[in-house]
């Protein structure tokens, strides 16, 4: 083997064009369908795993603390962040997303899994505990400026996490496997919205007499909540840094056989990398059967986005506006019944959508669950607006069911789905950045999202009423609706192995 790659690789003379390459051996070990989940895969599924739970605490723990800063920094506003302010604040985070999943998307094909996988994770460690310690200037910049600020670089290690975990994941399963891995990873995102409100229920909890004699004790309750982001990433960091190189990258990128099966073996190689002559991206997108593949991912994420964040980081105004928390009353039993309404939600819907979506992604498909997952959510958003008022007249019980099964099939739907098809469906070289497109158009979603829902809820009444609240679900029902079209664009994944995606002329 040593020197000579011709043992390790198998030409392709299928096709018109000329003869490729294609690994034979090692990777044979992970196309072989009789095994199922390895030691090493489960090394991968723990780091990669603890690493989204930060990424999913960290993002949706601001729907619970923007509350808690209104009652601190806002007092002259109606104890509430204004709508123009709250936008902008909230997106934060998706500007960064965005930055961070096309920045390191290029990275992770140009330098390797190896060479970046831990960065966006030390990235992530320092702007939390940056985030939970903001503070205001003596003039000029307040905390919610330097939180913003520190909440977009969090947004940059997030939206790194999201193409090299992706990747990462894949490229180290087999191929009856590979899907179940994605998902579980991602299912850390609903881990993350169980356990944020859950943090934030305990630490209200302990200082419900302080904040009872003073409110301006909600400082500590914010900042703790924070802070508790950066603890599993501390603790995941390091095996991160010493995760060996993809055996796919260092076989079909890198020329590397040796390094791949060095990899498989959890050594590092020390043998010669020789790069390969990558065909540009541009060349590989410019064909319409690429292209093609490349937008109905990311139109999907993109429009999935806008509902999904729309809802998801405003799940306290929401239940708000329908009484099931209702702000004339007292800031704790207000911040804490909002808590317990986020828990609810995420318990009963979003949670089990992603359990679901493990269990079933093997034996469906990827395309079954995510054309089921638009329709479903595309009709009860419908029916949540248009039935808005009869439901807070007649039962409150009745709309947190209902929003609850519309959060179950964004999970056990395109949630999951948007997030493994990019993973699958591009071949090594151009695997990271075309998943870190896809995602960053999902945060393109997330900013509108962010940026939008809080003007466009209140248009046709007074700010904070959020009088056009029921007509934007039924936009983004029909979004959901609109996206099935683009479904069709992406071919199902199940039973294929990667190399399948390898061939640039296939």
């Amino acid at each position: 083997m040593a020197g000579d790659n011709t043992t390790v690789f198998r030409s392709n003379t299928n096709h018109t064009t000329a003869p490729s390459l294609v690994p034979a051996a090692p990777l044979d070990e992970l196309d072989d369908t009789s095994k199922r989940f390895t030691w090493r895969q489960i090394r991968t599924l723990v780091i990669s795993s603890a690493g989204f739970f930060t990424d999913a605490y960290d993002i949706f723990i601001i729907n619970l603390v923007t509350p808690m800063l209104g009652y601190i920094y806002y007092k002259h506003h109606d104890n509430m962040m204004p709508s123009g302010i709250q936008g902008p604040f909230k997106g934060m985070v998706s500007f960064g997303q965005l930055c961070g999943q096309l920045t390191f998307g290029f990275l992770g094909d140009a330098y390797g899994r190896k060479a970046i996988y831990g960065l966006e994770l030390l990235v992530i460690i320092i702007a939390t505990i940056n985030c939970a310690t903001s503070a205001s200037a003596v003039e000029g910049v307040g905390a919610i400026g330097f939180l913003g600020f520190w909440r977009f670089v969090l947004g940059f290690g997030i939206g790194g996490d999201y193409p090299m975990s992706s990747t990462v994941a894949a490229e180290w399963s087999t191929v009856n496997t590979r899907g179940k891995m994605i998902a579980m990873i991602f299912s850390m995102q609903g881990v993350g919205q169980v356990v944020a409100p859950l943090v934030t229920m305990i630490v209200l909890a302990c200082f419900k007499g302080a904040i009872t004699d003073n409110i301006n004790n909600l400082d500590y309750v914010w900042r703790i909540c924070i802070g508790l982001g950066a603890v599993p990433a501390i603790m995941t960091v390091y095996g991160r840094f010493n995760l060996p190189e993809s055996p796919r990258y260092a076989a079909n990128v890198q020329n590397d056989a040796i390094g791949a099966q060095a990899a498989l073996d959890s050594f590092p190689s020390t043998k010669n990398k020789n790069k390969s002559r990558d065909q540009d991206v541009t060349d590989y997108f410019r064909r319409w059967k690429n292209l093609k593949v490349l937008l109905g991912v990311s139109l999907c994420w993109f429009l999935m986005d806008i509902a999904f964040y729309g809802t998801n980081l405003n799940q306290a105004l929401i239940l708000s506006s329908m009484g099931f928390a209702p702000e004339d009353e007292a800031p704790w039993d207000t911040l804490f019944k909002q808590a317990i309404g986020n828990l609810i939600l995420s318990g009963l819907g979003a949670f089990p959508g992603y359990i679901v979506s493990v269990l079933l992604i093997e034996k469906m498909g990827r395309k079954p669950i995510q054309y089921l997952g638009f329709l479903m959510v595309g009709i009860w958003f419908i029916i949540l607006g248009a039935a808005w008022h009869p439901l807070q007249e007649a039962s409150v019980a009745a709309f947190v069911i209902i929003f609850a099964l519309a959060q179950f099939f964004f999970n056990f739907g395109p949630n999951t789905t948007t997030f493994v098809l990019p993973a699958e469906v591009f071949p090594t070289r151009h695997r990271a950045k075309a998943h870190g497109i896809a995602s960053a158009s999902g945060k393109l979603g997330a900013i509108v999202a962010t940026f939008a829902f809080n003007a466009l809820a209140d248009v046709g009444g007074p700010e904070g009423d959020r009088h056009f609240l029921p007509y934007v679900l039924i936009i983004f029902g029909i979004l959901m609706l609109i996206c099935i079209f683009f479904t069709t664009w992406v071919p199902e994944t199940k039973g294929r192995s990667l190399e399948e995606f390898e061939n640039y002329d296939k």
